[in-house]
């Protein structure tokens, strides 16, 4: 059968009426092809699009990390912002989006790879699309130069670690001080395995190796710096993809809030986006893991010439900080998960706050949420879009809210 595709999907698919879902097209294409349910399986494309261009990732027929390389960067840094636009109209909410910043090819420091033995060997890479085959990546447009380095080692652990029956997960994080790596699906180590595990570290030049819930050896502290303070990372933290990101919405950030003396960091993780703030205010941070607030508030101590900064462990979602509790405080900065933080937010809309810098990396909550603070005053002064998953449907968001 031929369709033609209508738009794209919020997951980067083409969709035609149906709807019937269709891998890789672009908005105007003629495709035909076998439908399978709601799918067109294998599509040929009949009529190109003037936005299609030849992938330039020899891994892309195969991989599943990205959907977007066979269409023009142009179309793709305006499909996102056409995102952003379409889910805060849905909302009664009107903006012109000020910057998009993309981040460069291979610059992507933090990636969850894959691996199983084979009869050869070992792969190591991404899963395919909408599969559970792991299909190497070698090379690859996204992952930075010292995690595509790292895949042979990765499959050499593979290879003597892992089990015929079942997979292995790498977290893998470069930082400022080596490149940190946590593993699943590993069967619990006993002492001679530690010691394997351990040397093996040592030989592939990996500053940290986890299994589990168990650190097996520390060779070098992975650490990270934000601002003036240097924070180690915990294994498995969340940090931002990749560095031009984080600095953008860093930066926009410390905009939204220029001149505050007070600010509360809700959802802080490990202060990427408060921290660089203390140079002229003083900071609560709020984060429901402990862990990333002790080595937030250690890295604290150990810097001198920045404000006071204090630490708070609560679940912001079953327990979010009351709106008078936040009189101290002259601004804000929040950055939820992907479900966003309604019940934080509605908080935030009865204070006394006036500035508050959001973060969001799903567009549908940003926009829920925003229409909350719209409701009482709030206004978007300006958005900005990042881009730190280059040929993905992921888009990120940072937005300045006041109030007269």
């Amino acid at each position: 059968m031929e369709l033609i595709i209508d738009r794209l999907g919020h997951l980067g698919d083409g969709l035609a009426a149906g709807p019937v879902f269709v891998d890789r097209t672009l908005p105007g294409e003629v495709v035909s092809g076998l439908l399978v349910g709601d799918r067109i399986e294998n599509p040929r494309i009949i009529t190109p699009s003037e936005n299609r261009i030849a992938s330039q990732c020899p891994a892309y027929k195969r991989c599943g990390g990205c959907s977007l390389h066979h269409a023009h960067p142009e179309f793709v840094a305006h499909w996102k912002q056409e995102v952003v636009l379409r889910a805060l109209s849905a909302q009664g909410i009107t903006v012109q989006i000020k910057a998009l910043h993309t981040s460069p090819e291979n610059s992507r420091r933090r990636a969850k790879l894959s691996g199983t033995r084979t009869k050869k060997g070992a792969i190591v890479g991404f899963f395919g699309k909408s599969s559970v085959t792991i299909q190497p990546i070698e090379p690859c447009k996204t992952l930075a130069p010292a995690i595509l380095a790292l895949v042979p080692a990765l499959e050499d652990f593979t290879a003597k670690f892992g089990s015929r029956k079942g997979q292995l997960g790498f977290f893998v994080l470069v930082t400022d001080t080596g490149i940190d790596v946590a593993v699943d699906g590993l069967e619990t180590p006993n002492q001679k395995s530690l010691v394997a595990l351990a040397e093996w570290a040592g030989l592939s030049g990996v500053a940290r190796l986890s299994v589990g819930e168990e650190t097996v050896c520390e060779h070098q502290t992975p650490s990270m710096t934000f601002g003036a303070v240097n924070v180690s990372i915990p294994p498995r933290a969340f940090t931002q993809a990749t560095t031009h990101g984080e600095a953008a919405l860093q930066g926009a950030v410390a905009r939204a809030l220029d001149g505050a003396k007070s600010v509360i960091d809700l959802f802080s993780g490990v202060g990427t986006l408060g921290l660089p703030l203390t140079i002229k205010a003083k900071l609560h941070c709020v984060e429901s893991d402990p862990n990333l607030l002790d080595a937030l508030a250690y890295g604290v101590r150990h810097t001198q010439g920045v404000k006071k900064v204090t630490v708070e462990a609560r679940d912001l979602f079953r327990n979010p900080v009351y709106h008078t509790d936040m009189k101290s405080f002259d601004a804000a900065v929040i950055d939820p998960p992907r479900a966003g933080a309604e019940q934080q937010v509605r908080q935030l809309a009865q204070s006394h706050i006036h500035n508050i810098a959001m973060v969001s990396c799903n567009p549908v909550t940003f926009a829920r949420d925003a229409r909350i603070l719209y409701e009482t005053g709030f206004k978007i002064k300006w958005l900005e879009v990042v881009d730190q998953f280059r040929w993905s449907s992921h888009i990120e968001i940072v937005a300045h809210f006041c109030k007269d």
